[in-house]
């Protein structure tokens, strides 16, 4: 469902460019809102560890998703409403992606496979976006963002049969009596999960540039909205195999080391992207994919592997949550530097703000 959630991404950017005459800058302005809820995903672990549980906090949802998506897909909102809708719409997200990841960390540390079970989540998220990226581009071509939407509906009440098999827990109201508040101090008063947070910060964060790339795509290389769908799907056939490659060696690798090296090659990846043409701008999608699923999964399995017992799904969102506070941070720190210094500065800033993790991987133990 999290892949499939992407159709109407390419149709909603399309309206907000192409419609509305919206610049880079505020695109990315207004991506940084829709996903404001993924930055509190402590709190949604919380409520999840303690009321109700995984499977019913899924279900509510999906059943929330099918009312929001409605909205988006059969009324002309005006902008104020379509960003709080959307707002409304990812926290839903949040809540399910909490709820699976919770499931994934009791599972995966119970058999020793958080590295193969995330895998598996990644290869079927890139399988949908196989379908995201041609079938979005052909949306947002022929009909526009509210199709995108409307054809989440039936996707959402199949995606609710698996869910109905999973035992791991017992149904309640409120399983324990743990506050908020005592909850969150374990997990701030752990050094090992403060470095890792801090680490996982800086690791992520580098002033983005990705949306000017989108313009680039359209106004100078002049491709079509199809097209750029194509590309996508191929470069998902990539990501499909590091997801793969990194099931068969998650249990071997040293992630310390790799994420050492990974921080280099990050570098070397952004700077390659001030020589971007059509040629190459392929080439990048193509090849970075491969390399970004493995080592995304690799940093997903670090963050697993890391989260505290019995709250699982807290810490777990917790890290995610400094993860996704870096991505809304890289953009806003994306959208204000470019129209002062460019999109060629703008890129060598970000190569080189990706070395600020390095002193902290060797405090991580």
């Amino acid at each position: 469902m999290q892949g499939i959630e992407g159709l109407p991404s390419q149709g909603l950017f399309y309206y907000l460019k192409e419609t509305l005459h919206y610049s880079p800058e505020k695109i990315m302005f207004i991506s940084s809102l829709t996903i404001s809820a993924w930055l509190v995903k402590p709190i949604i672990g919380y409520i999840i560890d303690n009321f109700l549980n995984k499977k019913v906090w899924i279900f509510i949802s999906l059943f929330l998703d099918i009312i929001l998506v409605l909205l988006l897909g059969l009324i002309a909102l005006p902008i104020v409403m379509l960003v709080s809708v959307l707002i409304a719409n990812s926290t839903n997200s949040a809540f399910r992606d909490v709820a699976v990841d919770g499931i994934m960390c009791v599972e995966g540390k119970k058999y020793n496979a958080t590295g193969r079970i995330q895998s598996i989540q990644w290869i079927s998220i890139s399988i949908a976006g196989l379908l995201t990226g041609i079938g979005g581009g052909y949306i947002a071509e022929k009909w526009g963002y509210k199709a995108g939407f409307l054809s989440l509906i039936p996707i959402y009440i199949l995606v609710g049969i698996p869910a109905l098999f999973y035992k791991g827990e017992d149904a309640g109201y409120i399983k324990n009596s743990s506050s908020l508040f005592k909850d969150l101090k374990k997990l701030f008063v752990d050094k090992r999960l403060v470095i890792v947070g801090l680490f996982i910060f800086l690791y992520k964060y580098s002033p983005s540039f990705g949306t000017p790339l989108f313009f680039l795509q359209r106004d100078s290389f002049k491709w079509t909205k199809i097209w750029i769908g194509w590309l996508g799907s191929i470069s998902t056939v990539f990501s499909i195999i590091g997801s793969l490659l990194y099931y068969k060696f998650s249990a071997k690798i040293n992630i310390k080391k790799w994420l050492y090296f990974s921080v280099f090659l990050g570098a070397l990846t952004s700077l390659s992207y001030l020589y971007y043409t059509p040629l190459t701008a392929v080439i990048y999608d193509v090849l970075y994919s491969f390399m970004g699923m493995f080592i995304f999964l690799m940093v997903m399995d670090f963050m697993a592997r890391n989260t505290l017992k019995g709250l699982e799904a807290t810490s777990f969102a917790l890290l995610c949550s400094i993860s996704n506070l870096a991505l809304v941070t890289s953009n806003l720190s994306g959208a204000f530097l470019l129209p002062k210094l460019g999109l060629k500065w703008l890129i060598v800033i970000s190569s080189l703000t990706s070395f600020l993790c390095l002193p902290l991987i060797k405090k991580i133990e």
